[in-house]
C-alpha cells in the first residue's frame, strides 16, 4: 500500500472516530446560519410589504463571507483564555450568532427595518467569523489524509443546516410565525455550542504568531514562496468554474423545457440534496483509499461529463426521469467534487496560520461564482441551451491539465 493510502478497516475507524462528528456538526452550525439571511429572510420582508428593491439589497449583508480573510489573522494571532485557540473563538462565535438571530427574531421588517438591517449584518459576519475558526479547526484536527473525508462529512451537517434554515424554516413560519421560527433557529445555534465544549482543542504544534504583523504579513509570504503557488491558485479558480457556470443557468433551463416550479422542486430537493450527501460522503471514504490527485483527477471529469448531461436533456425535453437522473448525477458528482477539492485545500495550509490561509484560498475558492457565473446569461443567448452547457462541460479540461502539470513537478509536497 502507498504512503497516504489506507486500507478499508482504517478507513472505516477514521469515518466513526469522535473527530469526524465533530466535523459534521460543525458544518450543521455553518450551514445553518447562511439562508437566515436569504431565503426565509426574503419571504418574511416579501409578507411584510417590503419593496423588491429593498428586498435586493440585503443581499450585501453577505459580503462578510468573501472578506473575511481580512480579519481571519486575528483569529490566528490571539488566543481566548478559555478553551484554546480554536474552541475558544468558535465559542464566542456561536454565541454571538445564536444573540444576532434572535434579535432578528424580536426585530420586525415591516416596522423596524433598520434594526432587521443590523441583525443580518451582524448575522453574517460572526457567521462568516464562525466559518474562519471551523476551517482552521478542521484542518488542525485531521491527518493530511483525512482531510476529503473530514470535508465530505462537513458538507453533509452544511447541507442539513441549510435545509433546516429555508426548506424547515419556511415550514415552520407556517405553523409558529417568523419570530418562533428565528428563536427557535437560535436555540439550535445555542446546541451547537455542546459539541464544541465537547471537543478536543487541536494541539498548537507551532505556535501562534508572535506579533500581529506576523499573523498578518507571514501568512501570505510563507505561501507565495511555495514552488507553483500561483499555478495552485489558478487551479482553485479553473477546478469548479464550469460547474459553477452551468449551476447558475439550471433553474431558467428547466422552467424553459416546460417544468413547472413545483417539479423543479420537488425532483431537485428530493433526489439533489441526497445525491450532495451521498457524493461527498463516497467521496470522502474514496479519497483516503485512493489519495488526492487520482481523487481530483477522477471526480473533476465526472463533473464534466454530468455538466455534458444537461445538453443531453435539451434533446429529451420535459420528462420527469430525465430531469431527476440529470440532477442525481450533478449533484453527485458536485459532492465528489467538493469533498477532494476542500481537502485539497486544507492540505495547503500551514498549521501555524490556518485560519488565514484557508480563508484566502476559500475566497479564491468563491470567485467563479461572481466573476465567472455573471456572464452566463449572455453566453446562453448567444450560443443556445446545449452549446453553452457543452463549452461548461469543456470548461473542466484546464483546470484538469493544470492539475496534471501540477503532478507532474510534485515532489511529494501536494499529492502522495
Amino acid at each position: 500500500m502507498s504512503p497516504g493510502k489506507r486500507d478499508w478497516r482504517e478507513v472505516g475507524d477514521a469515518l466513526f472516530s469522535g473527530r469526524m462528528l465533530a466535523a459534521f456538526v460543525m458544518g450543521f452550525a455553518s450551514g445553518l446560519p447562511l439562508l437566515l439571511t436569504g431565503s426565509l429572510l426574503q419571504a418574511w420582508m416579501k409578507e411584510s410589504a417590503v419593496d423588491l428593491s429593498t428586498i435586493g439589497l440585503f443581499a450585501l449583508v453577505g459580503l462578510p463571507y468573501t472578506l473575511k480573510f481580512v480579519w481571519a489573522p486575528l483569529m490566528d494571532r490571539y488566543v481566548p483564555p478559555f478553551l484554546g485557540r480554536r474552541r475558544g473563538w468558535l465559542l464566542v462565535w456561536q454565541l454571538c450568532l445564536a444573540g444576532s438571530i434572535a434579535l432578528l427574531a424580536l426585530s420586525d421588517p415591516r416596522d423596524h427595518l433598520g434594526l432587521v438591517a443590523l441583525a443580518s449584518l451582524l448575522l453574517g459576519f460572526f457567521s462568516a467569523s464562525q466559518d474562519i475558526v471551523i476551517d482552521a479547526y478542521r484542518r488542525e484536527s485531521l491527518a493530511d489524509d483525512e482531510q476529503g473525508m473530514g470535508a465530505s462529512l462537513y458538507v453533509g451537517g452544511y447541507r442539513v443546516g441549510m435545509l433546516l434554515a429555508s426548506g424547515g424554516g419556511l415550514i415552520l413560519a407556517d405553523l409558529i410565525g417568523y419570530r418562533g421560527t428565528y428563536l427557535l433557529m437560535a436555540a439550535a445555534m445555542l446546541a451547537c455550542v455542546v459539541a464544541t465544549l465537547a471537543s478536543r482543542e487541536p494541539a498548537l504544534e507551532f505556535g501562534a504568531p508572535k506579533t500581529l504583523r506576523a499573523a498578518v504579513i507571514e501568512p501570505f509570504v510563507e505561501y507565495f514562496r511555495r514552488q507553483d503557488a500561483i499555478a495552485i491558485l489558478l487551479f482553485i479558480l479553473l477546478y469548479k468554474i464550469g460547474d459553477i457556470m452551468a449551476s447558475q443557468m439550471t433553474t431558467p433551463f428547466y422552467l424553459e423545457l416546460g417544468f413547472s416550479k413545483t417539479e423543479i422542486g420537488a425532483i431537485v430537493k428530493l433526489f439533489g440534496f441526497w445525491a450532495t450527501i451521498a457524493g461527498s460522503m463516497v467521496g470522502g471514504l474514496l479519497l483516503m483509499r485512493i489519495g488526492l490527485f487520482a481523487g481530483l483527477m477522477g471526480f473533476g471529469v465526472l463533473q464534466g461529463v454530468s455538466t455534458a448531461g444537461f445538453a443531453w436533456l435539451t434533446t429529451v425535453g420535459h420528462q420527469d426521469w430525465a430531469l431527476a437522473s440529470v440532477v442525481t448525477l450533478e449533484n453527485f458528482s458536485a459532492g465528489l467534487g467538493t469533498a477532494a477539492f476542500v481537502g485539497f485545500m486544507a492540505s495547503l495550509t500551514n498549521k501555524r496560520f490556518t485560519a488565514t490561509q484557508y480563508a484566502l484560498l476559500s475566497s479564491f475558492m468563491g470567485m467563479p461564482r461572481i466573476f465567472a457565473a455573471a456572464p452566463t446569461g449572455y453566453l446562453v443567448e448567444a450560443l443556445g441551451w446545449a452549446p453553452f452547457f457543452l463549452l461548461c462541460a469543456a470548461l473542466a479540461a484546464p483546470g484538469l491539465a493544470l492539475l496534471y502539470w501540477l503532478k507532474r513537478r510534485d515532489r511529494g509536497v501536494l499529492f502522495e
